[in-house]
């Protein structure tokens, strides 16, 4: 019996139930982010999930920003589900939380539930009602208190969002392993001057 498994754009099967870090590839990711749009498309305009990731991790304090970047990442995958159908799919639930071990293992970040990163989606939510759903008066429970964005959301174009979403994993990724490697005078040497870290890196 074959397991249920999706494609993607690389050619790569990924199995539903058991998927594998070896599965996974960050331009899968971008690109499935980049054609989904949010809210089951009922926005003014396109506005997808990459955009929307992209700008959670750019509200977060730099340590939390890859898990921002990635905290939408099993859509690729499953899709962007409106969050009423997903609780009333229990085995969904299931299906998402096995996707966000293997992510974490496959880009070796920490996807399991965070309140910075939570809050930071919240107030993403709350701007992206006030731009994107303004003929909307349903109460949004969820968003109570919560204070938008000053600045308002411009939507992208998928080649823009995908592209906008691999820039910012790689300057992460990148970091990440950079600062990981530098000698620790040097690290706390960037974490006072963060701005100079190709420079510090490069003595």
């Amino acid at each position: 019996m074959n397991m249920p498994a999706v494609s993607t754009r690389s050619g790569r099967r990924v199995a539903l139930l058991n998927p594998s870090p070896s599965q996974i590839a960050i331009g899968d990711i971008a690109h499935g982010l980049a054609h989904q749009c949010r809210f089951n498309g009922q926005t003014n305009k396109f506005y997808s999930v990459a955009q929307h990731s992209v700008l959670v991790a750019s509200i977060l304090p730099r340590e939390l920003r890859l898990a921002g970047l990635l905290h939408d990442a099993s859509e690729a995958y499953l899709g962007d589900i409106v969050q009423p159908l997903k609780e009333l799919l229990p085995d969904y639930q299931a299906i998402e939380t096995k996707f966000c071990e293997v992510l974490g293992t496959r880009f070796n970040v920490d996807l399991q539930p965070n309140d910075a990163i939570k809050h930071a989606d919240l107030v993403v939510l709350a701007t992206e009602r006030r731009d994107l759903m303004p003929m909307d008066t349903a109460d949004w429970s969820s968003i109570a208190g919560i204070t938008p964005l000053s600045r308002a959301i411009k939507p992208m174009t998928p080649e823009a969002a995908s592209a906008q979403f691999m820039e910012m994993f790689f300057m992460l990724t990148t970091q990440k392993k950079a600062i990981k490697k530098a000698p620790i005078t040097k690290q706390l040497l960037n974490y006072l001057l963060p701005t100079r870290l190709n420079f510090l890196l490069s003595r």
